[in-house]
């Protein structure tokens, strides 16, 4: 009885947005484990070379491109090059996110109110229109935005980020309805509450992340690499009949 070839990635371009760390580096990671040629990117080029660098260290196939998702001219410059360099896409892995401020929300500020609709919302939205021109072009391809538990259950003083995630799990729906056609399937991770950088002013706050642990039934925080195998699924041709879902992989908090 030969291994399964569902999760085998080899021959397919895969491009991994907010890859220089967290939880966008061991996806990454592991996508070229699994034979893909991954586009590693994030806003500073030095971070992404050092997550390629790591996998074709490894043995694995990536390349670095810095890309700023906050900025129009820097997606339409991205695609560009994918175009020219590689001609194709097959799976886009929608990760960049910011997350500003941590305050009441009546003490939103225009400014991180902005940043954060023009990178989550934006940004997400315009990166799956040229991805998915891409793909249209070559038969098919995987997008999957990495949303959050917030955007389902509004997270405390996260409130325009939380209100922009529930806009990515609506988002993941309607281009999973509409990009059906061309063999475009669209699909969400919501992750729970991960040990990464962007998520320390949680993590790294005993008395926030006591009160987080009670909700949590696994009671502990997840690993950026437990966030990776999710992605895989959907990446690949194990989730061919999978589309406009929500995943949450978030230790049962909301269950």
């Amino acid at each position: 009885m030969s291994k399964t070839q569902l999760f085998d990635l080899d021959g397919k371009i895969a491009f991994v947005s907010g890859a220089s760390r967290g939880i966008g580096e061991a996806i990454a990671k592991l996508l070229a484990q699994q034979g893909a040629h991954v586009i590693v990117s994030s806003r500073k080029i030095d971070g992404c070379q050092q997550v390629a660098d790591a996998i074709i260290a490894d043995g694995g196939q990536a390349t670095a491109i810095a890309c700023h998702i906050g900025e129009m001219e820097q997606i339409n410059a991205v695609f560009a090059q994918i175009r020219e360099q590689f001609g194709r896409l097959d799976i886009l892995v929608n990760n960049a996110a910011t997350n500003p401020q941590f305050c009441n929300v009546l003490d939103t500020d225009l400014s991180a109110f902005q940043k954060t609709v023009d990178v989550n919302i934006r940004g997400y939205f315009f990166m799956s229109v040229e991805a998915g021109k891409l793909m249209r072009e070559g038969g098919g391809g995987s997008i999957i935005n990495v949303a959050s538990i917030n955007g389902v259950s509004p997270g405390v003083f996260q409130g325009i980020y939380s209100v922009t995630k529930a806009a990515v799990i609506n988002m993941t729906k309607v281009f999973a309805k509409e990009c059906a056609p061309f063999g475009i399937r669209c699909n969400a991770l919501l992750p729970g509450l991960t040990d990464t950088k962007f998520a320390s002013a949680l993590v790294k706050n005993d008395a926030i992340l006591n009160m987080a642990l009670q909700q949590i039934p696994l009671k502990r925080v997840a690993a950026p690499s437990e966030m990776a195998g999710a992605v895989l699924y959907l990446a690949s041709e194990a989730s061919s009949y999978t589309t406009g879902v929500a995943l949450n992989v978030d230790g049962g908090f909301l269950s």
